[in-house]
């Protein structure tokens, strides 16, 4: 007689990561890079999304991570609070973080059942609250900010938010910052890189480029209005300048309407959502972000991590990641002259542009690693659960 072996229960304390959509985002890549980079011994995941679980999951690498998808109509989450706590008491996390206030919510189901570690972070802002006024959304933060242990602010200017405008206490709140795969993210090792499918990989072009979805926060289409004027205001541009936007959104037709009304489309290359981001990053010459908000842009550190030049506006984080005229340029946002005039400058300075790629990926490499960031969140995590657990004394975790 053959005995089955005999199954311990996974003692790894399990950390419930909620998000109102997984699927491809800068917020959605940051938790695929945590959960691939946390040490595997020390942690269990799983992703919880209030709408839908995508094929973006497959950027997760690790095989023993749950995924739930709750399938929430639009609309505040009430009915699903029920649900919510049956998930959390059957799956037991020690700790449930959620993200950005469409998940904020859940932070409630959580502490009714006994969850004893929960934990929100602040990724960045979105069209509906641009500048972080909006009276409604510091109230709803603030309302549910008794259900949180501890809070994770993306950037320094979250996290002024937080404590300014939201009333969050000091010690409440920890700043961490994004990381991006330096391996995975690199600079071309000679020239632009010939990327797949691409009208533009003769070496005579330069390239300049977006990667993000196709969101009004976002901006793209002033993107597409500062390449046109680009194209009217240097001399030989139609026969050099291009420009590439990946992603998609609800505004990709508009952006592709617009260059055809321009007579533009040839120079333009549009190829929608792609999973081969570090290639044509390494396909461009230069990387701009026109956003009209911001947290901490992982697209962005990706850029810079790529050896790029980039142009970002002076929003949300963009600052404390790019220095203005080292590793990029920053300019304001909405001025779409101050926008074509860092274009062109790039254009025309390509000894100035390779300077600041270089600026931009030692900076990366110094300050913005994902071993750091791992590292970051682990300590977090640890000194939480250890307080909560242990009654460590002198550590403030409510």
């Amino acid at each position: 007689m053959t005995c089955a072996p005999h199954r311990f229960p996974d003692s790894r304390p399990l950390i419930v990561h909620v998000l109102h959509r997984f699927a491809v985002g800068g917020l959605e890549n940051g938790v695929a890079n945590l959960i691939n980079r946390m040490p595997r011994a020390k942690f269990r995941h799983a992703v919880v999304a209030m709408t839908e679980i995508t094929d973006f999951r497959s950027r997760i690498e690790r095989d023993d991570v749950q995924y739930i998808a709750l399938g929430k109509p639009a609309g505040h989450a009430l009915r699903l609070y029920p649900a919510l706590v049956r998930l959390f008491r059957s799956l037991q996390p020690a700790i449930v973080h959620t993200r950005n206030l469409s998940a904020l919510e859940a932070a409630l189901p959580a502490a009714l059942a006994g969850v004893p570690v929960r934990v929100h972070s602040e990724h960045g802002r979105d069209l509906a609250d641009l500048d972080g006024s909006n009276l409604r959304y510091r109230w709803l933060r603030r309302a549910f900010s008794p259900f949180v242990h501890r809070y994770v602010a993306l950037s320094c200017e979250l996290e002024r938010y937080l404590v300014d405008a939201v009333g969050i206490a000091p010690y409440r709140v920890a700043q961490i910052y994004n990381g991006v795969d330096t391996l995975r993210f690199r600079p071309a090792d000679a020239g632009r890189e010939a990327v797949a499918d691409s009208p533009f990989n003769d070496p005579k072009y330069w390239v300049v480029g977006t990667v993000g979805r196709m969101h009004a926060v976002k901006n793209p289409l002033a993107l597409v209005e500062a390449f046109l004027r680009a194209l009217d205001t240097v001399p030989e541009a139609r026969a050099r300048m291009r420009l590439v936007m990946v992603g998609d959104g609800p505004l990709r037709a508009q952006a592709e309407a617009r260059l055809e009304a321009a007579g533009a489309r040839q120079y333009a290359w549009l190829p929608g959502e792609r999973a081969d981001i570090p290639e044509l990053m390494r396909g461009m010459d230069c990387f701009v972000l026109p956003s009209l908000a911001e947290g901490v842009s992982n697209t962005l550190l990706e850029a810079m991590a790529s050896g790029l030049p980039v142009i970002a506006t002076r929003v949300g984080g963009n600052p404390e990641l790019v220095v203005d005229q080292v590793t990029g340029t920053l300019v304001p946002c909405g001025d779409l002259d101050a926008l074509v005039a860092a274009i062109n400058g790039y254009y025309a300075l390509p000894d100035v542009a390779r300077e600041h790629g270089r600026a931009a990926r030692a900076r990366v490499e110094r300050k913005f690693s994902l071993d750091y960031m791992a590292h970051r969140y682990e300590t977090l995590y640890t000194s939480l659960l250890g307080g909560r657990l242990h009654s460590r004394p002198g550590l403030k975790t409510t």
